[in-house]
């Protein structure tokens, strides 16, 4: 891959007053399905390195920083939990100044089949879909069934989502992940998307297409390298509430590149 700005195609959705959908089982023929991802387009994606220090999750939505690579058991779920979890609520409250944070989960992303009922919820691919991963609903409600005894005092105070995205041992050298500058997003791009449970219905945002939306990027991370992705924030006051990111297909990258592993952890930070 080449560290300059790169033409790559992202799958933006289609906005015809109808909410995509994504169904986790079959519904049935006489289902109309909606699905996201179905609007292809061509971007420029810029190398955000030269630019490294002049991101702000809450402006642009994202920021990257230095990460201790010494946690290598990634192949443990229980030391994942255990060790590596706490790291990660150090990382977000030293950058993000926040009092408290929970982390509620995190997935690592292989390439796999890319059938979504297939996956667990610990391994699956990269998800080639602007998306972010949580609404004005949705966000709300995910505090309220992960710390459901505080949730009624937590919510009257500002509370963030920020996903704390990294390589697992080696450096990125296919599928990296691309983050739409949320400060070139209006808010009626982001597009409900609802995700279809047989006992329950959540929702995302997906993103309509807008020549607006300036994309960036950072190649060649490696494990000393995390990205912290805000995904939703209560406040309303014209800062970054949410951003649209999608991993995407360089078109530079080398035919023997050595296969994406990352992961992914997701934390509420209360403030």
């Amino acid at each position: 891959m080449s560290s300059t700005t790169v033409r790559a195609t992202l799958q933006y959705s289609v906005d015809n007053g109808i909410p995509p959908d994504y169904y986790f089982y079959d519904p049935g023929p006489e289902v109309k399905l909606n699905p996201p991802g179905t609007d292809s387009h061509e971007v420029d994606i810029h190398d955000g390195w030269p630019q490294l220090n002049s991101f702000s999750a809450d402006k642009q939505g994202f920021e990257l920083h230095e990460f201790d690579p010494s946690f290598k058991d990634f192949d443990h779920d229980d030391l994942i939990k255990q060790v590596f979890y706490q790291q990660v609520i150090d990382f977000v409250k030293l950058h993000t100044g926040a009092k408290r944070v929970v982390v509620f989960d995190h997935t690592i992303r292989k390439r796999l089949p890319a059938d979504l009922k297939a996956q667990t919820e610990v391994q699956r691919p990269a998800v080639l879909l602007v998306h972010s991963d949580y609404t004005v609903i949705s966000g709300p409600q995910r505090v309220r069934d992960i710390v459901p005894g505080d949730a009624d005092d937590l919510l009257q105070r500002r509370v963030a989502f920020f996903n704390v995205w990294k390589p697992l041992y080696r450096r990125v050298e296919e599928l990296p992940l691309a983050m739409c500058d949320a400060s070139t997003h209006e808010p009626d791009d982001m597009l409900r998307m609802d995700l279809k449970y047989r006992e329950r219905t959540g929702e995302i945002y997906v993103m309509r297409y807008s020549p607006k939306h300036r994309w960036m990027y950072f190649p060649f991370m490696e494990p000393n390298h995390a990205l912290i992705l805000k995904t939703y924030d209560s406040e309303v006051d014209g800062r970054c509430r949410f951003m649209g990111h999608s991993a995407f297909e360089h078109p530079d990258t080398a035919p023997d590149a050595q296969k994406r592993e990352s992961i992914e952890v997701r934390t509420m930070a209360f403030f």
